[in-house]
């Protein structure tokens, strides 16, 4: 039996996004080990996460009018051909500056990668499979987040934190010959011009934001060197975004935010990845330095969310089309919340069992979350803006991300002067009593951006998501997945 070509894309996408997305997380339970190897501190350490998620935020505003302009199947090409050669650098890499430097290039890839494959994904499915989609989008975007930390933990442990790196390459050598392959050139008639004022100010509004969050854990918020630098982000962003607005082919459409039910979930990805990535970074930090556990227990201790994204992924993708988006992501998010709070528990005496037990309720909810917002999120936008509202949605889930990393390190590295606490198992019991009590403040910041995602999932309307639910009481004929696409609404 031929498999149908969006079935073909949706396994091509998917595969480039799961090496991406991976590679987000499965630097998480190796930091430590870095740290150590290069004799880096927690405030300079967080850049091989946060540098690489910066990468990913800069370029994927790019990433629309690249495909469109050149092809959306020779830029995905592209993009992994990037991505795999700068993941070889970075297994290569001889000192701290070097990895940050490779890891921030390897994040110029991967930021492509995200965008266009959700963009290959989208045009091949219509509107009214959209939940159908997102299902097959979900484990990307959450498993493997979720497994990077196991993969990472394993490869640390057993071989050497050079391999979390080297195992892309032949992943993305595969990657590039499936996509020559199967896939079909998709590109628009009119992508417009390159926008270089606006790349050139989104990458220097979010370089200077996160830098000036990664040093007030050190200086603290009152130090003239992180004001200046939180207040040039804030300048510059506001110019970055008066820019795109009056200028006629902008990178990052910023006009899409018109688009009531696009703007709600856009702003609701930002701040429920912001929690995700923050505990995300967090987790394995403590896990290891507080309670001693290996990489390789750390990342069975994180493993489970990716369990509970895959057993919710498809009961939610039914369930959505009758439900609706706002209930499904209020939802999750309210479990992701609680859950967070239960990781803000965590002492020398938590059991591992408990910790799987909460990551796996916590992917339960992250998998109602996801699927609801990526089945929403483009429920009214046109065909022919797929790859610009792709490139702004993509955005705002790194930027999320980057932000959600940045701030809780600098909580944490701000609380643990502030409590007397050091990061290791062998500290006195005073001590890692103090930086138990930084990871709990640490949390807690998780907790709250999770909160504010909540009240912004509030104005999300099912009514506005209609093109991407099944009409109540529709008469099916054949498959029971389909149904008469209803026209889109609220653009």
């Amino acid at each position: 039996m031929k498999l149908e070509y969006k079935y073909l894309v949706a396994i091509v996408s998917t595969f480039g996004l799961f090496m991406n997305l991976l590679d987000s997380t499965v630097v998480n339970v190796a930091i430590p080990t870095l740290a150590t190897d290069f004799h880096a501190s927690t405030t300079t350490i967080q850049w091989v996460i946060t540098g690489y998620l910066l990468a990913l935020a800069v370029v994927i505003p790019m990433a629309g009018w690249v495909g469109d302009r050149f092809g959306t199947k020779r830029s995905f090409m592209a993009a992994l051909v990037v991505f795999t050669g700068f993941s070889l650098a970075c297994g290569l890499a001889w000192n701290i500056e070097s990895l940050i430097v490779f890891r921030i290039l390897q994040g110029a890839g991967g930021g492509m990668l995200t965008p266009l494959g959700t963009t290959l994904l989208f045009r091949a499915f219509p509107p009214h499979e959209r939940s159908r989609a997102s299902a097959l989008l979900t484990i990307p975007t959450t498993v493997a987040p979720a497994s990077g930390p196991l993969l990472g933990g394993l490869l640390v442990e057993y071989v050497s934190w050079h391999w979390i790196f080297f195992v892309n390459v032949p992943i993305g050598i595969i990657g590039v010959f499936c996509t020559w392959r199967f896939l079909r050139e998709q590109r628009e008639e009119q992508p417009g011009r390159f926008d270089p004022a606006g790349f050139v100010l989104a990458a220097a509004g979010m370089g200077a934001l996160l830098y000036g969050l990664s040093e007030a854990g050190v200086r603290g918020f009152e130090d003239v060197r992180v004001l200046g630098f939180l207040v040039s982000s804030v300048v510059i962003l506001a110019v970055f975004t008066l820019v795109e607005l009056r200028i006629p082919e902008p990178m990052l459409d910023l006009r899409l935010v018109r688009n009531r039910l696009f703007r709600a979930c856009s702003v609701t990805q930002l701040l429920g990845m912001t929690g995700f990535a923050g505990s995300l970074f967090l987790l394995p930090v403590v896990l290891q330095s507080e309670q001693g556990l290996t990489p390789f227990q750390s990342g069975l201790a994180t493993f489970p969310t990716a369990i509970g994204v895959t057993l919710f992924a498809q009961p939610t993708s039914r369930i959505y089309h009758y439900v609706g988006p706002r209930r499904l992501i209020v939802g999750g998010l309210l479990i992701a919340a609680v859950m967070t709070y239960w990781l803000a528990l965590i002492d020398a005496g938590t059991s591992q069992w408990e910790i799987r037990i909460i990551m796996l309720l916590r992917g339960c909810g992250f998998g109602m979350i996801l699927v609801s917002l990526q089945a929403a999120t483009f429920a009214t936008i046109r065909h022919e803006d797929t790859g610009r509202a792709s490139s702004l949605f993509s955005a705002a889930q790194m930027v999320g991300q980057s932000l959600g990393v940045a701030v809780c390190a600098t909580v944490l590295a701000n609380r643990l002067a502030h409590h007397g606490g050091a990061l290791g198992p062998q500290m006195p019991a005073p001590v890692r009593d103090a930086a138990f009590a930084a990871f709990h403040d640490a949390f807690l910041a998780a907790v709250a951006m999770t909160i504010v995602g909540i009240v912004v999932a509030l104005l999300i309307r099912d009514k506005d998501a209609a093109p991407s639910m099944r009409p109540r009481g529709a008469v099916l004929a054949g498959d029971d997945d389909d149904f008469v696409e209803m026209p889109a609404i609220g653009h």
